[in-house]
This record gives structure tokens, sequence and C-alpha cells, in this order.
């Protein structure tokens, strides 16, 4: 497995581990003030609020504008996206991971060539709802991990609705992320706090999320019992997997390392449809970056697979590989990190430049009157 020598910060209080390779760790405990403190203590501004305000901004939330918008926002980073992997081929970029581009190109093709696709469709650049997306669900809720879990990540595409769906329904406390992390960070809802009206399939959609749900502070105590992750596609031996390619599923695990919510023995599992799941050795483990997150067990609409990972899970944020253009888009990573250099006195190492395709900002319409107009598919 690829490694790299640099500054990652652990999710142990007031530690910070340097690595050195995959196996050499050398801790170096931060006295912050006099006293020894969690370094990640701050708090956005969103979610401070009291119980009253939170009343309020839910009643003036539009989730149809917020529909509107995150599709609008979704269709431009995909097509951004979709260019900026044809110019990596095309060039033969040597970027680190450009190489996983043509695998994840044959499995949105071939789902839909066979008509496997779902809407939202094309799925090319999407984690991709695929025919049996709610069959491979019911497994995923049939594990005994899931069963006793209390809380669970599930991430925010639609091939993983029924697995929000759920969790909510199960009693469980669900935690999802902001869309990209556009707007914030995680999220927790439980379907005891939902008011009467609202059913729950509801509270599983983006808009539904982000209106129910509980923005959470990154000193939050909190203990993540599972991680659900979507895939564009995955090794059933190795356990390794490919995303569509933002890397966003990485920066939330690093996250939560960091917040000591998880730790290395927390089942990291995937729903995806038989054909996204390759040959053993289709992905190259040796390619595969520090930051990747490798599954633990995958569930298809017709199998259970117990992948056999040896792969390294991320330990926290690994700074020295987030590029200054990656973290000038997420807001709550620029706050985090100059939180820590302040608190520390150290400056954190930055990742080497790099080309994103742009993004779309966010206009907030959303958050106006109650009700609106709009037509826009939910996931």
């Amino acid at each position: 497995m690829a490694t790299t020598t640099g500054f990652v910060l652990g999710g142990r209080v007031g530690e910070l581990l340097f690595l050195r390779g995959t196996s050499n760790l050398r801790k170096c405990n931060c006295d912050i003030g006099g006293n020894k403190k969690r370094v990640g203590q701050f708090r956005m501004s969103q979610s401070g609020s009291n119980s009253s305000s939170r009343h309020n901004d839910r009643q003036s939330f539009d989730v149809a504008k917020y529909d509107e918008e995150r599709l609008r926002l979704d269709a431009e980073t995909r097509a951004n996206v979709a260019a900026f992997a044809i110019m990596e081929q095309e060039q033969e970029s040597t970027r680190p991971g450009a190489w996983k581009w043509a695998i994840r190109k044959r499995i949105w093709d071939t789902l839909e060539t066979r008509n496997i696709a779902q809407e939202p469709r094309p799925v090319h650049h999407r984690i991709p709802n695929f025919r049996g997306a709610a069959d491979a669900a019911s497994r995923l809720a049939r594990l005994p991990e899931f069963q006793a879990a209390q809380c669970v990540k599930v991430n925010p595409d639609t091939p993983q609705k029924q697995v929000r769906f759920l969790t909510l329904s199960g009693g469980k406390t669900l935690l999802t992320p902001q869309p990209r992390l556009r707007t914030g960070f995680f999220s927790t809802l439980k379907a005891a706090d939902l008011p009467p009206e609202v059913p729950i399939i509801e509270a599983c959609t983006s808009g539904g999320a982000a209106k129910h749900g509980t923005p959470i502070e990154l000193d939050a105590p909190l203990k993540v019992d599972l991680i659900v992750i979507g895939s564009v596609a995955v090794d059933p031996f190795t356990g390794a997997r490919l995303g569509k390619g933002e890397g966003f599923a990485e920066l939330e695990y690093g996250m939560l390392r960091y917040m000591g919510a998880i730790d290395e023995s927390t089942l990291v599992v995937t729903s995806v449809h038989d054909v996204q799941v390759l040959e053993e050795g289709s992905i190259p483990t040796e390619k595969l970056l520090i930051h990747d997150v490798p599954v633990d067990v995958i569930c298809t609409p017709t199998r259970t697979i117990f992948t056999k990972t040896t792969i390294p899970k991320p330990k926290g944020i690994y700074w020295e590989v987030l590029s200054p253009q990656k973290l000038e888009k997420i807001r709550i990573l620029q706050v985090l990190k100059n939180m820590i250099e302040e608190k520390t006195g150290q400056k954190l190492p930055s990742g080497p430049d790099e080309i994103l395709p742009p993004t779309a900002a966010r206009r907030n319409s959303w958050r106006g009157k109650r009700g609106g107009s709009s037509s826009s598919t939910r996931r």
C-alpha cells in the first residue's frame, strides 16, 4: 500500500500522531494553554443554536428549494468531474489515483447498458443506484453488528436510502453528512424526534435530513457503532473500494477518527449490485492511497461477503496529502486546521497543489418561507 511521510491528527485527546510508513508511529502529547485539553474543541456557529432557534429554522426550511439547489449543484459538479476524468485519462496523468477512472467507467457503463441502473440516471460520476438496492439493504440490516448498533453513519446517496430508513425505523440514531460537506459537517436524526406529521421516509432524503437533523460539533461526545459507505466498485477479497472520485467519504471517515467516534475495529459495510463486485485483485492494493477506506463487509441483493481485508484504515486527517485547493472548498476543514494551529502553535503541513474541477457555490435560497414549489427528485 502506498504510504507517505507526514502528519496525521488522531482521535485521542491532545495527541498528535506522526506517521512514518504504515507501522512506525511516534506519539506527542500537546500541552495547550498549560492544560491538556481536547485539540478538537470548537463550535460551528450553526451548531450552537438552542432548541427554539432550531425549531424556527425547521419551520422556515424550504425542502423543495433545498432539493432544487442540491440537484443543480450536483449536476454541475458531475459535469465538471466528468471533464476532469476524461482529461486525466487522455493525458495519462501520473496523479495518484488517476488509474481508478477506467475501473469506475467500466462499472458505470455496465450498469447503464444492462439497465441495472436506477434513477437518478445516468449513474456516471455518482454512487450508482441499482435494481435490488432495497434487497441489499435488507441483507445489511440482518447483520448482527447492525442489529446491535445504536448509532449508524450512512452516506447520503440514493442506493443507501433504504439503509437510512431501516436505521431510523429500527430506533437507532442515524448519523449522516451534509452532501459534499457543503453546508456543514454531520447531522443526527432519531425517529422519536421527528414531528408526528413527518413520515420516517421523508427524513431519509437529503432535504429531509437537512431540515430535521440536528447538526453536531467536532467536540460532540459521539460513538458510531457501524459505518455504511457507498461504493462504485469493491474487491471481495481485499476489501479495496473505489468511490465516485471526489474523496468526501475518506474525509468523513478521517474526521470521525479524529473525533474518537470510531476506531480501527469499527465495521465498515457497503451495499452494491453484484456487478460492482470485481474479481479478486482487480483493484491493486499497492496503488491505494493512505486515506483510502477499505470495507469489511459487502452486501449485494443476492449475497453477503465478508472480506479478508488487511488494508489499514485511515487514522485521521492526513493534512500532508490534502491540497490547498481541496481545503479551500471545505469550510469545516479550514476552521479545524486554523484551530489546531492556534492551539498547538504548530503549523500543519499542506499537500501538493492539484487541479480540481470547479464547483458551484450554494446560494442558501432554501432558508426562506416554508413551502415553495419544485418537482425535483429527492434522494
